[in-house]
C-alpha cells in the first residue's frame, strides 16, 4: 500500500507543474447593496446592482469558483476563499484568503451565508488540498482531514527536502506560504529535528530574498516585508525588528512626512474621519454643549472640518469640548505633546467663531480610566474609536481584557453616539498560518492600492511603506503575547463585542455614504463602498479593507 502511494506521488510530483492548465471560468455574478465611487446616483440606501467580476486578472492571488480551497491549478495561484465581504461576488476572483476562522467570525457577509461550521470545513479542506499538492497524497491526516502542517512526513529531512525540491517551480506567494508553514513548525517539532526545520526555512528565505524588492511590483514589495516578518519570527527577534526594521529610525518630522504621504495617497484615514464626522454631526444636530472623546487624536486633523461645519450651524455654533487620547508614537511624530494639538484646534475654532475647549490625555487606551475623561453633566457625549481598538489586548492576551473593559466604560457614560472604524481583517486569535494568510490577503490589496497612486521607485512611497506599514506586518507575524499589538478583528466580532457591552447599532444615513463617495472621486475608481451588516465598507476592488459603524 505504501509502495503504491510512493509510486503515485512520484508521478504526480514530476508532472504537476508541467501539466496543461485546466480551462476554468473563475467569474460569476452576485447582487448586493453597493455604492460605487464613480456613480452619480445618490440614493439613500444605495442601488441594487449586479456586479460582474473583472474580465482581466487584477490580483496577484486568485480563487476558483466552485471550490472554496487553495487552488494550485497554475504555479501563480494560491488562494483561500471563505467568508466573503460585500465586495466578493460568489465565484469571483478574490484575494488570498477572505480567511476568517470560525472562532472569530461571528457573522457572515451579506453574500456568503456561510456558517461557522462551514468556514471551518473550508479552511481544513483548503489547507489539506495545498498539502497534498505540495507533498503528495501519502501525507498523513486524521479522519477529520485535519493536519499537522503541510510537511507531515515520516522524517523531517524528507518532508523539507521535498519542499526544497519543488521550490524552483513555485511562485512568490507559494514560497512565502511554504516558508510560513515551516517556520510555524520550528517550535513544535522534536528538539532533535528543530535545526532541520530552521535550515529548510533559511534555504527558502534565501530563495525568496532574490524574488522580493521594496521598489518592485506590489507582491514583491509586500513579499519583502512578509519575509522580514518570517525571518524575525524564526530568529525570535520580532520585538527588536518591529522597532527597528533593520533601518535607520526616522526622526519625528520624517515619520510625520511618511504618515502624511499615506494620508494623501490612500483614502483609509479620510474614510474614517469623514464617516465618523458625519455620524457625530447628525447625532449632535440639536445639542448646544458637545463633548467629543477621541481615543486616537493623532494630529487632530479629523476635527478641523468638524469645527468648520459647526461654525455654519443655523442659530450659531455650539460649545464644544474635545478630549484627545494619544500614545507615545503620535507624540514622537508630532515632536511634542498634546498641547500642540490643542493649540492648533483652538486656533481653528477661534477663526471660525466656535467656542472650544481642549483636554489632552497623553496615555495609552489601556491606561484610560473614568477620571481620565473629564465627564461633565449637561454635555452630549460622542466617542470616537478610529483604528485604535484593535491595539487594545483582549481576553486572549490578558485577563484584564482592556478591549472589552473600554467598551463597558464608554457604555457606562451613556454616550449619544459611538463611532468605530477598523480594518476588516482577522489577525487577533487566528493561529500563525491563518494569520499569515490573512495578512498576505489584506496587505496585497493595500499595496495594490498604493501602487495605483505612486510610482514604484518613488522614494517617499518606499519610506512610507517601510516605516508606517511594514512595522505592522512584522508585528503581526513575528510577535506574540503583549508584544503583538496589531490584533485586528472582522466586523462580525466587533459587533458581538459591542452588543455584549450593551450597545445597539445606529443606522447610518445616506449622508454618510454620500460623503465618502464624494471623497473617493479623488482616488482610483477601484475603491468601492458597500453597505452590509449595519456597517459601511471601504474596499479595493473586491476586498473589503475597512468598516465604519455607529452605536449608542
Amino acid at each position: 500500500m505504501q509502495a503504491s502511494r510512493e509510486s503515485k506521488n512520484s508521478t504526480h510530483k514530476q508532472t504537476h507543474y508541467n501539466q496543461p492548465m485546466p480551462q476554468i471560468n473563475p467569474y460569476g455574478f452576485s447582487s448586493f447593496q453597493a455604492l460605487n465611487n464613480d456613480s452619480t446616483d445618490s440614493k439613500s440606501q444605495g442601488t441594487e446592482v449586479t456586479f460582474q467580476a473583472y474580465n482581466e486578472q487584477f490580483f496577484t492571488l486568485e480563487s476558483t469558483p466552485a471550490a472554496d480551497y487553495i487552488a494550485y491549478n497554475s504555479p501563480s495561484t494560491i488562494s483561500v476563499s471563505s467568508n466573503r465581504s460585500p465586495f466578493s461576488p460568489q465565484g469571483s476572483h478574490s484575494y488570498a484568503s477572505d480567511l476568517h476562522p470560525p472562532s472569530d467570525n461571528t457573522c457572515s457577509s451579506p453574500l456568503s451565508g456561510s456558517s461557522e461550521f462551514d468556514d471551518e470545513n473550508k479552511l481544513l479542506r483548503a489547507l489539506w488540498v495545498l498539502r497534498n499538492e505540495l507533498l503528495g497524497p501519502e501525507s498523513e491526516t486524521d479522519d477529520s482531514g485535519s493536519f499537522n502542517g503541510i510537511l507531515a512526513q515520516p522524517s523531517p529531512f524528507t518532508k523539507y527536502n521535498r519542499v526544497l525540491e519543488m521550490a524552483p517551480h513555485m511562485d512568490l506567494n507559494q514560497l512565502l506560504f511554504a516558508c510560513a508553514e515551516i517556520v510555524s513548525e520550528v517550535d513544535t517539532v522534536p528538539f532533535s529535528d528543530r535545526q532541520v526545520a530552521v535550515s529548510a526555512a533559511e534555504a527558502l528565505m534565501d530563495i525568496l530574498e532574490k524574488m522580493v524588492s521594496v521598489s518592485g511590483e506590489p507582491s514583491q514589495r509586500l513579499g519583502a516585508y512578509m519575509l522580514e516578518g518570517l525571518r524575525a519570527r524564526l530568529l525570535s527577534s520580532g520585538s527588536i525588528i518591529y522597532k527597528k526594521l533593520k533601518c535607520k529610525e526616522p526622526t519625528g518630522s520624517e515619520l510625520m512626512s511618511y504618515m502624511h504621504v499615506l494620508f494623501q495617497i490612500c483614502p483609509y484615514y479620510k474614510f474614517a474621519y469623514m464617516s465618523a464626522n458625519v455620524v457625530i454631526g447628525e447625532a449632535m444636530e440639536n445639542e448646544n454643549r458637545i463633548h467629543v472623546i477621541d481615543f486616537q487624536i493623532a494630529q487632530g486633523s479629523q476635527w478641523v472640518s468638524f469645527i468648520q461645519a459647526l461654525s455654519r450651524r443655523p442659530g450659531g455654533p455650539p460649545y464644544i469640548r474635545i478630549t484627545g487620547i494619544d500614545d507615545s508614537q503620535s507624540a514622537y511624530a508630532r515632536n511634542g505633546g498634546l498641547d500642540l494639538v490643542g493649540q492648533r484646534l483652538v486656533q481653528v475654532a477661534e477663526s471660525c467663531g466656535v467656542p472650544l475647549e481642549f483636554h489632552g490625555a497623553g496615555m495609552s487606551g489601556c491606561e484610560v480610566q473614568l477620571e481620565s475623561l473629564g465627564i461633565r453633566n449637561g454635555e452630549a457625549l460622542a466617542v470616537n474609536f478610529p483604528y485604535i481598538l484593535h491595539h487594545m489586548p483582549d481576553e486572549s492576551v490578558s485577563t484584564t481584557n482592556h478591549r472589552d473593559r473600554l467598551l463597558r466604560l464608554v457604555k457606562s457614560l451613556s454616550p449619544k453616539v459611538v463611532t468605530l472604524v477598523e480594518q476588516e481583517s482577522n489577525t487577533n486569535t487566528a493561529n500563525f498560518v491563518q494569520r499569515f494568510c490573512e495578512t498576505l490577503d489584506f496587505y496585497t490589496a493595500m499595496f495594490e492600492s498604493i501602487d495605483a497612486a505612486r510610482a514604484r521607485d518613488d522614494r517617499q512611497r518606499i519610506s512610507a511603506e517601510e516605516h508606517c506599514v511594514a512595522k505592522d506586518i512584522v508585528n503581526i507575524l513575528a510577535c506574540e503575547g503583549m508584544e503583538r499589538v496589531e490584533r485586528h478583528e472582522v466586523f462580525g466580532k466587533w459587533r458581538l463585542r459591542l452588543t455584549m457591552a450593551g450597545f445597539t447599532p445606529v443606522q447610518l444615513s445616506s449622508s454618510v455614504s454620500d460623503a465618502v463617495r464624494d471623497m473617493l472621486k479623488e482616488y482610483s475608481s477601484n475603491y468601492r463602498v458597500a453597505e452590509g451588516n449595519g456597517a459601511l465598507y471601504l474596499g479595493w476592488k473586491n476586498r473589503a479593507l475597512s468598516t465604519s459603524s455607529a452605536w449608542r
